[in-house]
């Protein structure tokens, strides 16, 4: 056996062989006569399997070795089956085999060790970690994801715009730099995995803290800018590797003390990198190792606002036109209706909105499952403490740091200094009366799709109220169906949502411009007017 290892670009591996035979010959050069070798190479990224004479190598025979597979027939007998094409011209693909002769049995164990490995390289990485190199192979997380989200996905986050963003969210950044900073011990002389690197800057942080090195992870284009941003630095540079590639591919030389990243989407688990997290967490990270963050926890209120539930009714006016250029546009009115409370509302919004308070369900980084993430069942009860109009639900999230020596929440709670990820809150079709005391029941749940996303279904109910309570029963339901991966983005930038007393009349939507004329806005028999207060200033 002869290796050769050039730079990290171009690595050879050559193995001697006494014959091997084409079960599919279709060429004089399908089988080769002794002596013949086995050659395994990656020039300039790209990595194959030749046999070939060993006085001409213009007569070869190349194999495939992302869908390649070696059995053994015997102790120095193998065969390897590859997909290949029928003859030079044909684009169909066939499996073809080849039967291969070893000189004796310690080169045909040494040579099926040197497959496995090349393999592997082909399949989860490439050739090298640091160029991060990424072949056609289908790993887990492309085989649940639509490929034209994860498109759209990795151009958005490979823009420079985008991570100033999320930069400037001082909120997020200042507390992601102190839960480090403050847990030196946590960081200092520990191997380090930044899961979604994106610019770097938490694989900085790291470096700052005294990390021993700090693997930054990145499949975006956006790896290019981490490294030349940290090449900037080179104080903590020499500490820091970016890989380009995804974390359910690529592969490390060494296992991780601690994880860091910034896996949250709006409402915790939208663009489902939580589960890319897990994955890292699965593959690299030591036992009892860290993550930061460690738990994540997604919280839940009714919420009334008339003037939201306005303003979406409104969009769909549009269609109740009779006479659109000669047009009845009315056909569509109820699914366009219907379409726009299909949206999450993506906004800032007062607290004093919430009729009740809040219920939080738990996500604990370290111990869930991956496959947990894909559906989410939550049961919802409160009890609302004024008597109003339910619009819906609202959601926010919060993620524990929990350090050795500080635990630091970065919350986006209504009332807390606002952050690009804003409030969530899921409107009603059709909004239910409850009055202060009475009991409102439920259920959120949320099952994953291939557009890295989630459909929300949620149902509201409202118990019975007064004598006869006891014997239980529903008097009031609504259902709503949402698509998380298309939210109404209802301000562009952070604001307090006034209460409707502070509002001025310029500010709001007249009710009395809303005609809804449809079967889906039928009110349950309970609900009853607004007030006069409301009346009046509207």
């Amino acid at each position: 056996m002869e290796v050769s290892a050039g730079q990290k670009q171009n690595k050879h591996q050559q193995f001697a062989l006494a014959s091997i035979t084409d079960l599919y010959p279709s060429s004089p050069s399908s089988s080769l006569a002794s002596p013949v070798v086995a050659r395994f190479s990656a020039d300039n990224g790209v990595e194959e399997l030749r046999f070939l004479h060993e006085s001409d190598a213009a007569d070869f025979i190349n194999v495939d070795l992302s869908t390649a597979q070696l059995f053994k027939l015997g102790p120095d007998r193998s065969v390897c089956i590859y997909e290949g094409s029928a003859s030079d011209i044909s684009k169909e693909k066939y499996s073809r085999g080849i039967t291969i002769q070893f000189r004796n049995e310690e080169e045909s164990r040494a040579f099926h060790c040197a497959f496995e490995q090349w393999k592997k390289e082909v399949i989860v990485q490439g050739i090298t970690l640091p160029n991060g190199a990424v072949t056609d192979h289908k790993s887990k997380f492309d085989n649940k994801i639509e490929a034209s989200s994860a498109k759209m996905y990795f151009h958005y986050y490979g823009q420079l715009l985008h991570q100033q963003n999320m930069l400037q969210d001082y909120v997020r950044t200042g507390t992601y730099y102190a839960a480090v900073i403050e847990n030196r011990a946590d960081f200092f002389g520990r191997v380090v995995v930044d899961v979604g690197a994106g610019s770097g800057i938490l694989s900085l942080f790291a470096a700052q803290a005294g990390a021993k090195h700090v693997y930054a992870v990145e499949a975006s284009e956006m790896a290019e800018y981490a490294r030349r941003l940290i090449a900037g630095n080179p104080s903590l540079g020499e500490r820091i590797t970016v890989i380009k590639g995804k974390v359910e591919e690529v592969e490390l030389p060494e296992k991780a003390d601690i994880l860091i990243s910034e896996p949250m989407g709006t409402l915790l688990v939208n663009e489902r990198m939580l589960e890319s997290y897990v994955i890292a967490r699965d593959r690299f990270l030591l036992p009892n190792g860290k993550m930061f963050p460690t738990v994540g926890r997604m919280h839940m209120a009714p919420f009334s606002d008339e003037y939201l539930f306005i303003e979406i009714a409104n969009k769909a006016l549009f269609w109740q036109q009779q006479n659109y250029y000669g047009v009845d546009l009315t056909p569509l009115y109820g699914s366009a209706f219907q379409g726009y409370f299909s949206q999450p509302v993506v906004d800032a919004f007062d607290p004093r909105l919430l009729v009740a308070p809040a219920i939080f369900h738990v996500i604990d980084f370290t111990e869930i499952k991956e496959e947990e993430l894909y559906e989410i069942d939550i049961p919802l009860k409160f009890i609302a403490s004024v008597g109003t109009r339910v619009h819906g639900l609202a959601c926010w999230f919060d993620v524990l740091f929990n350090g050795s020596t500080v635990q630091r929440w970065l919350t986006t709670a209504p009332g807390a200094p606002t952050t690009h990820w804003y409030q969530l809150r899921c409107v009603l079709s059709q909004p239910l009366y409850v009055m202060a005391g009475q009991e409102i029941t439920g259920r959120l749940r949320m099952v994953a799709h291939n557009a890295q996303s989630y459909t929300i279904y949620l149902t509201l109910s409202a118990k019975m109220w007064g004598p006869g309570a006891e014997q239980g029963g529903i008097l009031q339901t609504s259902s709503c169906k949402l698509d998380l991966k298309e939210p109404y983005y209802r301000m562009s930038q952070p604001q307090a949502y006034a209460m409707a007393q502070d509002q001025q009349p310029h500010q709001l939507i007249h009710a009395q411009d809303v005609h809804i004329q449809s079967e889906d806005l039928e009110e349950p028999e309970l609900i009853q007017p607004p007030s006069q207060n409301l009346e009046a200033q509207l």
